[in-house]
Order: structure tokens, then sequence, then C-alpha cells
């Protein structure tokens, strides 16, 4: 059994511009600019070079604390332009020595992070009216050209040089692995063949002809570019609805202590157990008034609740990811005073127009959504304090089962939970279904059922009733029941398993966000254990080389 990760082994997501080593991020009233400038000297771990702006994990690690610091300490912001303080390239990609030197485990994590990362730009965009112009200066390939695709809209140097390409298939034997194919049929549609030829060529596709392909938006001669694009990024910005005069709120950096079995925030705890191979998580409901005005939110800062509680969350889930992947059972567990939660929701509700609780909102959005795509068996424990009530009992709506202990003996001690208006809609999965509406597959009989018992406390029994519990054992059988059940869990093949629910907890509609997962999930997942990429002579291990990759070609 591994021991917990030491210290400087453990990859931290908390970082702040002035630790920045890859990114310079600037700003000019609505349009923010960050400028890839990767260190190829700063890879997150040995053995590689961040040579023609490639990434790794570290990289993307920045960019989710720019974009998140636009998000909540700019509102002034608009578009923010992404760009190159490189010359003659953009982005070449996913750093290939990385892919080549790392674990299967870590590259499946850092590309799921990163496909959060950049579909968190398409969720801001929709959702909070952050727009996203990529401003393609150079070269443009892989995951580079996949950071484009994640924006808006993309403008192309036309230098006669300057190209975008998904160069994988042909020189590396693997697929795209954050949402290129999918981005450029679903959301750029590139004709078929097209998209073929463009996948299947190392030299990619430049000028007009990318243009015509619809694989850019528009392009412009360098002496035109920059002003181009500063025209185009303020042009976006009129689209948007962000204030010009809102007040921007500073994260501040969290306060996390990591000891050898557990993480411990203000408001979320995680304790793990490495005999049993489960980690026992506690949200906490707050503890002191909320305030009840604006004014008073944005004098409270970082430290709001819903803010500082969403932010512990995410860190959480990211942290336990990448740091503890035997610990294969989530138990989630809530803590605190229901009436609380409600009237947190209250607010969140009252002023959700709000940029600053429409951030917030966006925030737990996105962390819930991390949940749902994390390849843990998460089972929810509404136990005595128990707090599932509103968005609390998203997190239990986001589990592969629901536990509701019953005690029909003691009305007072009974834990109970409580559906109200954020639970239909206001945190949408990938899906763009509620979490209610996935569990009852849209049908409306079991949903109205739950919308005649919205804002009162249901016990184990009638939650159980209406669907919204899994079992509903007495405080007799509780222990014995939740033990087996963990017990069973944890025997099982977590491969089996991570493919299970994965396709358990996707089964709404069909969209672009699930079929970017889907496919990292199956396909990348499957492709990047092929001898063809990572074998001997496998693509991946003899890139940079000089050595010519050696296929089985037999189609499997």
């Amino acid at each position: 059994m591994n021991a917990a990760l030491s210290v400087d082994l453990r990859v931290d997501y908390q970082t702040h511009p002035t630790q920045y080593r890859h990114w310079k991020l600037s700003f000019d009233g609505a349009v923010a600019t960050l400028k890839a400038d990767f260190d190829e000297n700063a890879g997150l771990r040995p053995g590689y070079k961040l040579k023609l702006n490639s990434y790794d994990l570290g990289v993307d690690i920045e960019l989710n604390d720019a974009i998140n610091r636009i998000r909540f300490e700019h509102p002034e912001v608009k578009t923010v332009v992404i760009t190159s303080a490189k010359e003659k390239v953009f982005c070449s990609g996913a750093n290939i020595f990385m892919l080549g030197v790392s674990s299967h485990a870590w590259k499946v994590n850092f590309c799921k992070f990163t496909n959060e990362t950049r579909n968190g730009f398409e969720d801001t965009s929709k959702h909070s009216g952050l727009k996203f112009l990529a401003a393609v200066n150079g070269a443009c390939a892989g995951g580079g050209y996949e950071l484009a695709l994640a924006c808006d809209e993309i403008i192309l140097v036309d230098d006669r040089s300057s190209a975008v390409s998904l160069p994988e298939v042909p020189l590396l034997g693997v697929l795209p692995g954050t949402g290129g194919l999918t981005r450029v049929t679903d959301k750029r549609h590139v004709r078929h063949d097209l998209a073929d030829i463009f996948c299947t060529t190392t030299e990619g596709v430049r000028g007009q002809k990318a243009k015509d392909w619809r694989l850019v938006d528009d392009i412009a001669k360098p002496a035109q570019f920059a002003a181009k694009v500063q025209a185009r990024a303020l042009e976006l910005a009129q689209q948007s609805d962000r204030p010009s005069d809102g007040k921007g709120v500073e994260l501040t950096p969290l306060h996390c202590s990591i000891e050898a079995d557990s993480l411990q925030y203000e408001f979320v705890c995680v304790q793990i157990d490495r005999i049993k191979r489960t980690a026992t998580w506690t949200i906490k409901a707050p503890t002191q008034a909320l305030p009840s005005s604006m004014e008073a939110v944005e004098a409270a800062g970082a430290n709001w609740y819903p803010l500082q509680m969403a932010r512990e969350l995410e860190d959480a889930i990211l942290n336990m990811r990448t740091n503890e992947l035997e610990i294969g059972t989530w138990l989630i567990k809530t803590q605190g005073d229901s009436a609380a939660v409600l009237q947190m929701d209250e607010f969140l509700q009252t002023h959700q127009n709000h940029w600053l609780v429409r951030e917030t909102i966006g925030l737990l959005r996105r962390t819930f959504s991390r949940l749902d795509v994390s390849s843990r068996s998460l089972f929810a424990l509404i136990e005595s304090g128990s707090c599932f009530v509103g968005t609390f009992l998203e997190l239990a709506l986001a589990c592969d089962r629901i536990y509701h202990l019953a005690l029909p003996d003691d009305e007072a001690a009974a834990p109970k939970i409580v559906v109200n208006a954020m639970n239909f809609g206001v945190y949408p999965m990938v899906t763009e279904q509620s979490r209610l509406a996935r569990r009852f597959y849209d049908e409306l009989a079991p949903l109205d059922a739950i919308k005649a018992k919205m804002n009162q406390a249901l016990d184990a029994d009638t939650a159980f009733a209406i669907g919204l519990a899994t079992s509903n054992p007495d405080d007799i059988d509780w222990a014995d029941e939740i033990r087996i059940a963990i017990e069973e869990r944890v025997a099982m093949s977590p491969d089996a398993l991570t493919g299970m629910e994965a396709n358990l907890r996707f089964n709404g509609p069909e969209n672009m966000f699930t079929r970017v997962f889907g496919r990292l999930t199956a396909w990348q997942n499957w492709i990047f254990q092929r001898p063809n990429a990572v074998g001997e002579k496998g693509a991946l291990k003899v890139y940079g080389k000089g050595d010519k990759a050696a296929f089985d070609w037999n189609r499997v």
C-alpha cells in the first residue's frame, strides 16, 4: 500500500500571478491579455524541457488560476485575448517528452484537468459573458490549437508560415486529448473529409485555407494583426454584460493543513483510510451569520462563505484526484445547520444576476461537475447532523448511491433533506441537465412528485419513497449495510468501475462536453496504453530520438 505522497512530491493547485513561470497577464480596460511565455526550464517534474511553448500540468494550473482571477478580481474585463509572447510560435501543445516519461494515470489526469480548464472558457462565455479570443501569432499545434478551439473566436496571423494543426495521429500515434476532434466537428463544423485531411497531416493548414475550412474565424497580415485583434476584442466585449464599475474580489490564498492522512480546510475536511482505500469528505455549513446585503458580501471578499467553500472543495477534489490514486471510494458527508444553507440559497437566488453571485454560482457549478467526472466511486451518507439541503443536496445527487439514515423513533435527530429551486437547473451537469432530471431521465411523473415536496424537510422513508435515496436503513442496520457496501465496492476492479460509473452517470443527452469527456475516458485512455503509442518503439517513446515508430499493423 502506498503511503501518502511527501509534501514536495504532491501537486499543489494553488498559485498566484507573482509565482507564474509561464503566463504574462495584463489588463487594459475591458480587455485582459494572457501571453504564453512558457519557461522551458520550469517543468512541473524533471526529465523534459518546455520548448516551443509546449506545456505540462504546471502550465495549466497557472492558466486555471489566471482565468479565475479574471473572473473574480477583474469584473471590468469582458474579453480575454490569449496569445504568445514568443516569436513565430503560439503553442506547440502538450510536451511530448513529458507524456513519454509520465505514467498512464498522470497522462489521463493531465488531460482531464486540461479539458476542464478549456471547457471552463466555454462555460464562462455562456453563463457569465466573459468572451475569449485566440490571437494565434505563430505555429499552433496539438493542444495549442485545442486551447484556441476553446475560445469563442480564433484570428490567425497570415504570414505564410503560421499554421494550425492537430498532428497527434500521424506524429504520435495518439488522439488530440483535450477535445480537438470534437470541437473541430461539433463547434467549428469543419466538413468531415476536410477534417480527415487536417487530422492526418503534420504540417497543418495556414492562411486563407484555414479560414475557408472553418479552422479559424479570420486571418490578418502581420502589419494589421494587432489592430484586428484589438478591434475584435472590443467588439466581443460589447456582447458582455460584466460590469465596468464592479468591485473585484481578491482570491486570497486558501488555508489547508495537509497531514499524512487528511486535508483540513475551514469548511472542507477529507479523512483518508488507507487500509480501506476510502476517503471521508465532510463539507460544513456556514457557522456564522451570512451577509444580508451585496455591500457586506463585497466587504467579506474571498471569505464570503459560498465562495470560500467552493474554492476549498475544488482544491480538495483536484488534490485528491492527482495525489491519492489508490483512494478509490469517496464517502460524501455534510455537517451543520440546514437553515444556514437554505439561507445561503435564498441569497444566491435573490442576487443571482449580480456579477459576483453569478461567478460564485459558476464556480460551484464547475466544481460539482469535477465530482461528476472524477474516476472515483461516490457514496453519499446522510446521517444525524447532516445538511444535504438545496445546494448541498447537489453533492448527494452527484453520487453513485445515496444512503439515508432512518430514525423512526427519534424525529428530532432524524436527518432530513430539502429540495429547493437550486436543484432544478442552477447547477447543470455538462449534459445541461439538472442532476434531478438526469436521475429521473426527465420523466415528468417522478419530477412532479419531487416538486410537490419542494422546500419540505424529508426524512429517509419519504426520500426513499420518491426516489431520492438508494437505501434507507435504520440505526440497527446502518453500520453493517454501509460497511458491506463499501467493502464490496473497494474489492472490485478500479478500471471496470471507472468505465461503469462514467456510463451510468452520463445517461442523459449527448453534447459537445459529454463527447469530449467520453472520448477522453474511452478512446484516449485505451490508445495511451497501446504499444503503438507507449511500447518500446511506440510513437511517444521514440519521438525526438531520430528513430521511426514501429507499429503493430493489426486493426483492433
